[in-house]
């Protein structure tokens, strides 16, 4: 082919004067195929590479079925018509596509689909990308055809109903006189089918900085956690979790990090300064400082006030971008992305390889949000063609194609949050799930078509919040106060093997604003960049003890600590560790000045201490624990005698570097 060009990674545009765009993988190969040589046109030698048909009965389930599922549906089933070409049943199989017949039956010999797959033409090979099918799979689709091409009854390759949609509502396990939590009855038929027993759960220093840094995103204070250790009350955590739900201020300071993630609000970035961007700063912090219910909350990000509409607006990008970064299609995949999870990133530019999206679904939704009919793009190619406006899941309910535009996103908004769709409230709560135990009851949680780990547990879960007013609180009262979450930590590469089996939360790195304030709480220095306006429920303006991360734009620190740009989507951060961050926290100037002001600052409030004392005091306030013995040493040598400034910042140093104080166990 004359100039196939790439626009994206698995995308080939074909030259329009050669072949229609949509023609991809067998139908472009069907096609081509029609343009080589027929089997009676073959060299002797490539009929002698032919692999002879399979001469036993060949069964479809077992020999055939394979073969199409991995080689060929991904292009030509599950709703796919690429060529006009589909491979949902044996009628539309026989059909063939746009170049003709795919088999003859009982003529193995002279089948496209077999010369295709056997690849005599290099430009014409079945499948064009992965694995090449073996002299075994061809000889067995030979006598398939040969013996009529049986297809067993109920199998079909068409676009299959979508999982984890609808509400369902299980049964909840019966309580033991150990498990009487919601989530526990679940886990206990859980661990007895993985024959695994119930783990001790950690003591209360653990559970209380594990807990303080998931709900406040903040160390527990010296004083509040000996009180709490000293607690001998039996409800005592569950008070703890409540309280710091309660805590309206540092809960909402630090949830924003979460949502600004997903929702790429930031303060400054691509598009702030020439209008083609807008944040949402206060609409959210208003919303988590009320705790406003989800589906209130969704449903105004979806059809916004001024004051929310920085999400759907998206960002408008200057120069040459394909038509998948629109501002309306931008709004379709964010949507798609945060409250269904949903990928529709591919999507936008081509029918998706990797999942069952297709171009129409990604424009029927971007379209909605736009105030003229939107031409379909095929990877960069005006299609001439509009798709019809709809949700992109038509079984929650239909999108008035007439209707205004307002009134179109009106409708949106209430399809998404009616009590109908279940897979809002299944996403968030897996979000949840994977934000406290480091792995989704869905894994990854931007794929929620897959199954879950806990299929009942979600779902009950779920119903559960939707049964409670949408209160994010509540849901995330009700994952904390669970056994499940308060179970020893587990090492991250458990968490991630293809066998996974829950054995208890995953060890967890704190996040670059977690640090950043942790180290506010042990230095004592904290932001002092003016952090944008923010009004408060009862009208006072920036009433803050003290400029946390989550409220300033990223500095050097924060970025290497992998803090994003948030010109995307950024649902889950990465975990693995870099370079760049362990030369920040050895070499950057930006923690180099934090200690050299935080060690002043703590000399001069600690003024005549021992070095035991002050080493002491830091030990608590960065691990809520005294030093050792070995530790308590160390640190004097340190520290010097008396105290000096240097020795306070290596000593501050050297506990910022710990595992035990970077890392959630």
């Amino acid at each position: 082919m004359d100039g196939a060009a790439f626009d994206s990674p698995g995308c080939v545009r074909y030259p329009s004067k050669r072949m229609n765009p949509g023609l991809s993988q067998l139908s472009v190969l069907l096609l081509a195929a029609s343009l080589t040589p027929s089997f009676a046109d073959l060299t002797p030698a490539q009929l002698g590479q032919l692999p002879p048909p399979a001469a036993s009965p060949v069964h479809f389930t077992k020999d055939i079925k394979p073969i199409l599922e991995a080689r060929c549906i991904n292009c030509h089933g599950r709703g796919k018509n690429k060529g006009g070409f589909r491979m949902d049943s044996r009628e539309t199989l026989l059909e063939g596509g746009d170049s003709g017949p795919a088999i003859v039956l009982g003529k193995s010999a002279e089948s496209y689909l077999i010369e295709l797959v056997m690849g005599f033409d290099p430009d014409s090979v079945m499948p064009q990308k992965g694995t090449k099918l073996t002299h075994e799979q061809v000889a067995a689709l030979r006598g398939w055809i040969d013996q009529g091409a049986p297809w067993d009854a109920g199998v079909s390759f068409g676009k299959l109903e979508p999982i984890n949609l609808l509400p369902r509502r299980p049964e909840l396990p019966r309580r033991t006189s150990e498990t009487t939590h919601p989530v526990d009855r679940f886990m206990e038929a859980y661990f007895a089918a993985q024959k695994i027993k119930w783990p001790k759960l950690v003591d209360d220093r653990v559970f209380a900085r594990r807990v303080y840094l998931d709900v406040i995103g903040l160390l527990p204070p010296p004083e509040e956690l000996q009180r709490f250790v000293a607690d001998r009350g039996r409800d005592k955590r569950a008070q703890l979790v409540r309280r710091l739900l309660a805590d309206q201020e540092n809960y909402t300071l630090h949830w924003m990090t979460f949502w600004n993630d997903m929702l790429r609000n930031d303060y400054r970035g691509t598009g702030y300064i020439d209008g083609g961007r807008k944040p949402i700063t206060q609409w959210l912090y208003a919303a988590l400082e009320n705790n406003l219910p989800y589906d209130r909350f969704v449903a105004e990000l979806i059809n916004p006030r001024p004051e929310a509409e920085g999400f759907t607006k998206g960002i408008v990008w200057r120069g040459v971008v394909n038509a998948s970064q629109t501002p309306q299609m931008q709004a379709a995949q964010n949507i798609s992305q945060i409250f269904m999870g949903v990928n529709l990133k591919c999507a936008s530019c081509h029918d998706s390889f990797i999942n069952d999206w297709t171009l129409a679904d990604a424009y029927g939704l971007a379209g909605i949000y736009s105030d003229e009919p939107l031409e379909m793009v095929h990877c960069d190619k005006p299609t001439g063609t509009t798709a019809p406006l709809r949700f992109i899941y038509p079984q929650l309910g239909d999108i008035d194609p007439h209707a205004a535009k307002a009134e179109r996103l009106e409708q949106l908004a209430q399809l998404i949050t009616h009590r109908r769709d279940g897979r809002l409230t299944r996403t968030l709560v897996n979000r949840l799930w994977q934000k406290f135990f480091g792995r989704g009851l869905i894994e990854p949680v931007d794929e929620m078509e897959k199954p879950a780990w806990n299929v009942d547990l979600l779902d009950w879960l779920a119903e559960d919040f939707a049964d409670r007013g949408y209160d994010v609180k509540k849901l995330i009262e009700r994952l904390l106060t669970s056994r499940a979450y308060q179970l020893p930590a587990v090492p991250a590469e458990e968490q991630t093997r293809d066998d996974f089996v829950f054995r208890g939360p995953q060890v967890r790195r704190m996040s670059a604003e977690q640090f950043r304030d942790a180290i506010g709480e042990l230095t004592g220095v904290w932001y002092a960049k003016p952090a944008p306006q923010i009004i408060h429920a009862d009208g006072a303006t920036n009433r803050f003890a003290v400029v946390r991360a989550a409220l300033v734009p990223a500095d050097e620190l924060q970025v290497a600590l992998g803090r994003p740009n948030r010109e995307q989507v950024i649902t889950v951060r990465a975990s693995v560790a870099t370079t760049l961050q362990a030369l920040e926290l050895t070499n950057g100037a930006e923690l180099s000045h934090l200690l050299q002001n935080g060690a002043e600052k703590f000399l001069a409030a600690r003024n005549g201490d021992s070095s035991h004392a002050l080493a002491e005091a830091l030990y608590q306030k960065a691990l809520g624990r005294k030093p050792t013995a070995p530790e308590a040493h160390a640190a004097a040598e340190i520290l010097g005698q008396p105290a000096q400034k240097a020795g306070v910042e290596d000593l501050m140093w050297a506990l910022a570097m710990l595992p035990e104080f970077q890392l959630i166990y």
